[in-house]
């Protein structure tokens, strides 16, 4: 059994410097563009449904039970329900059992919200944010399909499960005893982490966009040529995901759907399932604008501006296991 502590750790003063100037540099790329800063509380009455994410629970008084937040996303939505206009968030996050070099159960996210502004829009404003820590790059813009036709040799939406499990072995990846009750989609997901996704980013940023459906957590669906896919990105820097935006999805009710399926398929999983926030969905239901978000991993932009593979070398507080 791994036991888990946090570390006071000792980094140079520069980093913390840069750290700070980062953290302004970041609220200054914001107010140039009139976007508003929100203080959204860490600690909310209900979960996040995600079946990939799991959340920290806390205890808030003898019966009651609260969440840290996993992302401000919630949050940020009903005050943008509520005629806020442009806003970003740029705080602490936590989620459970993230721990390694890439990973830690808190972290900082800047996240942002942009009314009427164009998908691709949003993705050329996220890669300026990320030039802030990694300099002007070229940029490359990949579809799900293309990435996987390149890099894999398949065409994710024909290929079987065998002839998934097939190159699966060839890249000689090993299958955990519980992949027997894995989805199709689960496979193509180890695909993309294992094979797709460390070669995304070499020198340039890499732009993945036009996930299948199954994969929109909350992001639209639209038809492109002749294929349903999710208006969703994320940008690579070196092998590493930086950010993950979407053209949000506004239907109340197509939303209600998604989180009763990913709580099934936490179930399927043996995880433990939430309550639906009533609260979120019933401000999405009225006045919800048309608009484009996305979340960016801070603490990772920095680690890949300081050289490093991991985020121990650039938190002053980060929690290891032994």
């Amino acid at each position: 059994m791994c036991r888990v502590s946090i570390l006071n750790q000792i980094l140079p003063k520069k980093t913390l410097q840069d750290r700070a100037f980062l953290l302004q540099k970041a609220r200054d790329f914001f107010a140039a563009r009139g976007i508003m800063e929100v203080d959204c509380c860490a600690l909310a009455s209900r979960a996040p449904i995600d079946v990939n994410i799991d959340v920290i629970e806390a205890s808030v008084s003898s019966n009651s039970v609260g969440f840290l937040h996993t992302s401000p996303e919630y949050a940020m939505k009903q005050l943008l329900a509520n005629g806020c206009g442009d806003i970003y968030y740029l705080g602490h996050v936590f989620r459970q059992g993230e721990i390694g070099p890439r990973h830690n159960p808190e972290f900082t996210m800047a996240e942002w919200y942009r009314i009427g502004m164009p998908f691709q829009g949003l993705i050329e404003e996220t890669c300026e944010f990320l030039f802030l820590f990694l300099g002007k790059q070229p940029i490359r813009t990949l579809s799900y399909r293309e990435a996987f036709s390149l890099y894999a040799g398949l065409d994710y939406s024909q290929a079987t499960l065998p002839q998934l499990c097939q190159k699966i072995k060839m890249e000689g990846i090993e299958l955990p005893s519980s992949s027997e009750d894995w989805t199709r989609d689960a496979y193509l997901h180890l695909l993309l982490s294992h094979i797709i996704e460390p070669r995304l980013g070499r020198k340039e940023l890499t732009v993945l966009t036009d996930y299948p459906p199954t994969e929109a957590a909350l992001a639209r669906i639209v038809e492109k040529n002749g294929e349903q896919v999710a208006e969703r990105f994320e940008i690579y820097s070196e092998g590493v995901e930086l950010c993950n935006g979407y053209h949000e999805a506004s239907d109340s009710n197509e939303l209600r759907e998604r989180f009763i399926q990913e709580n099934a398929q936490r179930e399927s999983k043996g995880k433990k399932t939430y309550l639906l926030d009533e609260n979120f969905l019933s401000a999405m239901k009225h006045n919800f604008p048309d608009c484009c978000g996305v979340s960016v991993g801070f603490d990772r932009a920095l680690m890949l501006r300081h050289q490093s593979h991991s985020l121990r070398d650039v938190l002053p507080f980060a929690w290891s296991y032994t």
